[in-house]
Order: C-alpha cells, then structure tokens, then sequence
C-alpha cells in the first residue's frame, strides 16, 4: 500500500504570527508530497512493499539514497507538524524535571537547542531526543536523516524536533534562521511531547 501525504492537524494560519500560511501550504502541499511520492517510487523500485516507515528507517544503511532522503522526509515533516500547535506553552511534569535535569533549565534547553540549530550546515534538523533510560540529548542531523536511523550517530526517541531546511522559514524570515528558531518556541506541542516521552520512559 502507497504512503499518503497526511493533513495538518491544524489550519495553514494556525501558527500565525510564527509561522506564515504561505509557507505551511508550500511547505506541507508542495515539499511534504514530494517526498511521499519519491518514497512510493522508491517502495516499488526496492521491493520495500508492505514495509512501516519505521522498519524502512531502521535499515536505511542498506538502502538507496532516494529512500534514505524520502522515507526520512516523509517521517521527519509527520512529526514535526504534530510537534507545533497555536498557543504553544511550556514543558510540565516529568519532561520538565528531566530537561531541568539534563540542561539546567528549560532556558537553557532552548539557547542549546537553538544553537544546535544555527550551527546545523545547511539543511537539515534539530532534535531533542530520550535514550532508552529517558535521558535527554539535543541532537542535529543532515539534510532528512533523524535519531532513527539505524546508522545515525546518535540514536534515540525524538521528543521534539525542527526542521531547519531554508523552506521551513524563508518565506517570513529570509536568511534569518536564528529568529526562526527563536520564534519556533511559541509554537511546541508539550502535550505531544510528552506523550512521546511516556511511550519511552513510561
């Protein structure tokens, strides 16, 4: 069976004013369905029918870099559209108390994040994610790689991640990135984060 491009669990403006409705459309209709399609042309040219994205991600390494790129892609951009919502807010009860414990505060975790972000060459992602143990780590990947794959340097659960391609932002922030990702806080999903953590740190 194909992999679909899902909707967004919000409207296109939903984000304003950190995030601009011309750039979700481009983002989401435009970005996001090209790696969907590219990843099915990859299903079918490496006989991965009937394989989840993350039994593709866990052996990418074996795979061709039209998979690695589109089955990264199509992960990366599901996650971090259920990573934001309007209103944002802050982190609470056990994520709270292991980022105060990994990073000092949440401040802190947000100037580490942000400057793994700032320092990511070219495209690519940013990522907070939990070990096995629920221990934290702020990790940046190349272009569509994530925390997943099984030959990442890092690997772990994402917890939240950013995407810091050009496209995510240069519509509102131009060459600005560093605003970008200062923005990006307003709009976290914590629930969903943890969420996420639960499923890792029980």
């Amino acid at each position: 069976m194909a992999f679909t491009l899902p909707p967004l669990p919000y409207d296109y403006a939903a984000l304003e004013p950190t995030i601009d409705e011309a750039t979700m459309k481009l983002h989401h209709d435009k970005h996001h369905q090209a790696y969907v399609d590219k990843l099915n042309e990859a299903v079918g040219e490496e006989g991965l029918d009937g394989k989840s994205l993350e039994e593709i991600l866990g052996g990418i390494s074996k795979l061709s870099k039209k998979a690695r790129n589109n089955g990264g892609g199509h992960w990366n951009h599901m996650f971090f559209w259920e990573t934001m919502r309007a209103g944002g807010g802050r982190p609470s009860g056990k994520l709270a108390a292991l980022i105060d414990e990994a990073f000092g505060s949440f401040d802190d975790l947000k100037t580490k994040f942000n400057e793994a972000g700032v320092g990511q060459f070219g495209s690519g992602w940013v990522w907070l994610v939990a070990s096995a143990d629920g221990k934290l780590q702020i990790v940046s990947t190349p272009n569509q790689d994530n925390p997943l794959m099984d030959d990442a340097p890092v690997k772990g659960t994402p917890i939240i991640g950013n995407d810091v391609w050009e496209h995510a932002y240069y519509l509102k922030y131009n060459n600005r990135r560093p605003d970008y990702l200062k923005a990006w806080w307003d709009v976290v999903n914590w629930e969903k984060a943890e969420e996420r953590l639960a499923k890792v740190a029980g």
